[in-house]
């Protein structure tokens, strides 16, 4: 790609930045559950359950998600510390597509260990990456390892928490940190978590940004996995070094608004 066409591009891609990383952008998106919320700990929570069921329709995904939030009160940090066996039962007929009660329970109770022995989820994210790393690659499998340690954490739930060891894309992790660490003045993504640099995020990766890529020519492999979604985001910080992300909005619009 010559450096005219580098360009070019870029101005495509930071005009549909500046379009659709807006306020209104909320409305339709699963990033309206977390931003029902004020405090940090709540913020993180609901981000972290929306994100993991954030396949399918979008209106889906809100609708479950906003009856998750009810099922926890809408006090899900407090849920989370809280809860008790009898807490459970509430959460006995909740399912997503394939995330079943008892991922929702499970996942639940890995949080309550990660917020009462491991600091939350900025820190068990934050702890895996050192300072030189230049991508989330390794908190990504060190907040996965946390997760998981619970006793008896079932198998089948592993499958919820998506594993770039093994070449998943992480989209929807990804999405969740997007949303936690970007900052910018523009209210959509929180920008919460400090110890995570905005260049070190991953764009989230689905058939809709990865075709898009394509088409414009800056993401070359086929499968939607972890290289991939690596290729593209190094593409993307050769046009912002510091914030290489916020053109996951770019791809999301073209994709979804305009079918590109």
């Amino acid at each position: 790609m010559t450096d005219s066409n580098i360009h070019e591009l870029k101005l495509l891609l930071d005009e549909r930045h500046a379009q659709y990383n807006q306020p209104d952008f909320i409305e339709e998106d699963p990033i309206q559950i977390p931003h029902q919320f004020e405090e940090k700990a709540d913020i993180e929570i609901a981000g972290f359950l929306t994100a993991l069921i954030a396949w399918g329709k979008r209106s889906m995904i809100i609708k479950n998600a906003n009856q998750l939030m009810d099922l926890m009160d809408r006090q899900p940090y407090q849920f989370v510390i809280n809860a008790n066996e009898k807490d459970w039962d509430r959460l006995a007929n909740f399912k997503h597509r394939t995330f079943q009660p008892i991922d929702c329970i499970t996942l639940i109770k890995s949080l309550k260990n990660v917020y009462t022995k491991h600091g939350g989820l900025e820190q068990i994210f934050s702890a895996g990456i050192a300072p030189t790393d230049i991508d989330v690659y390794h908190g990504l499998i060190h907040a996965r390892n946390i997760l998981t340690s619970i006793p008896d954490f079932p198998k089948r739930t592993h499958k919820h928490l998506a594993n770039p060891a093994k070449g998943s894309a992480a989209k929807r992790i990804n999405m969740f940190l997007r949303w936690m660490v970007r900052k910018d003045t523009r209210g959509v993504d929180f920008g919460i978590w400090k110890s995570i640099s905005m260049s070190q995020l991953i764009c989230p990766l689905d058939v809709h940004t990865g075709n898009v890529g394509r088409k414009l020519g800056i993401l070359k492999r086929k499968q939607d996995n972890w290289k991939a979604a690596s290729e593209l985001t190094a593409f993307l910080r050769q046009l912002c070094p510091n914030d290489p992300v916020k053109y996951d909005f770019s791809l999301f619009g073209l994709g979804i608004y305009e079918d590109f």
